[in-house]
């Protein structure tokens, strides 16, 4: 029986989340894994590199490289170093750090800095990421969902609290993910960036397409703005499941879990999804949810998929748990 093919789309913790969960599931229903990540990041550290060095923001490929990390102690080493972040130098003596002291490092996860490297070196943003995943043996691979770095910007009703009925253009993923104003249209900067083709090639020969969970406006829709991308997701004879979150975020405040699904119906009219997963608490009355799922054609999942401490995270384990059924359904 040959492996099934699963891609996954997304950015930052949702995406790791996911993958992570991916894994739990793989040595018992042989899942090759891909994630395609979006690259619109303008903040932080991938912000700061995309500023002074052009090309892709590292951050969320990093994320998604550690995710899919080997098992070994020696590469989980390699993914506990990608993961640290350089902080400030305190002055000689002094145990509290001086502002501004050591600010070229400060801030910068080492994970960023190698892919940054790597990209340099090599010339060729998935050729730098295989180099990466070779150093973390990761069980699976990462792909760019554009090998241009993209930008985000929202049409945002309220950005401005003193003007809420007020729409205005919020510009850049950062901005975007922060405002506290209701999102009412999404674009992407260039408007019709070129495809990563390697992810499209994956798309087309992939068993099972995955969403979210993750950052809706800025993580997950975005997939759907890159016109190669929608045509090969809309194309791709996999099924197709979407993962929903367990709380809003700042940029989709006041969208319920239907409101979630809505959205991605209104990005890519023509996208059909057969499985909807979402959390057995965090769904409350799961009738509009599964109205909404069936509006895309899909079957509403509930499960336990939050850590027990209370917070809006996913677990790992236990949204694995909950994959393995659907996946491995039809094995």
């Amino acid at each position: 029986m040959t492996a099934t093919r699963v891609v996954a789309f997304g950015g930052g913790h949702g995406l790791s989340v996911s993958l992570r969960a991916l894994r739990r599931c793989a040595p018992e229903l042989d899942l090759d894994i891909t994630a395609v990540v979006t690259v619109g990041d303008d903040g932080g550290s991938s912000g700061r590199l995309r500023a002074e060095r052009g090309g892709l923001p590292p951050g969320d490929l990093r994320q998604a490289l550690v995710a899919l990390a080997g098992d070994h102690p020696a590469t989980r080493r390699s993914a506990g170093l990608f993961q640290h972040r350089f902080a400030e130098v305190p002055p000689p003596g002094s145990a509290d750090p001086a502002p501004g002291r050591g600010d070229g490092l400060a801030g910068h996860a080492v994970g960023n800095l190698v892919l940054c490297g790597l990209m340099e070196l090599l010339g060729d943003p998935v050729a730098a990421l295989e180099h990466a995943g070779a150093m973390l043996g990761a069980v699976g691979r990462v792909l760019p969902m554009s090998c241009e770095p993209v930008g985000i910007e929202a049409r945002v009703r309220g950005a401005d609290p003193t003007r809420p009925d007020e729409v205005r253009t919020v510009t850049g993923q950062h901005q975007v993910a922060v405002t506290t104003g209701r999102v009412e249209s999404l674009r992407l900067t260039p408007g019709a960036p070129r495809a990563c083709p390697q992810a499209v090639a994956a798309i087309g020969a992939a068993d099972w397409l995955i969403f979210g969970p993750g950052s809706w406006y800025t993580s997950v829709l975005p997939h759907l703005l890159v016109p190669e991308l929608a045509a090969a997701v809309v194309a791709s004879p996999a099924r197709r499941l979407v993962t929903l979150n367990l709380a809003s975020e700042k940029e989709t405040l006041g969208l319920s879990l239907a409101d979630h699904l809505a959205a991605l119906r209104w990005y890519l009219p023509e996208l059909k999804v057969d499985h909807v997963v979402a959390d057995s608490k965090a769904a409350g009355d799961p009738e509009p949810v599964e109205r909404a799922a069936e509006s895309l054609g899909a079957r509403l999942v509930l499960a336990p998929v939050a850590v027990t401490d209370g917070t809006p995270r996913h677990d790992p384990a236990a949204l694995g748990a909950a994959l393995v059924p659907v996946l491995g359904a039809d094995r």
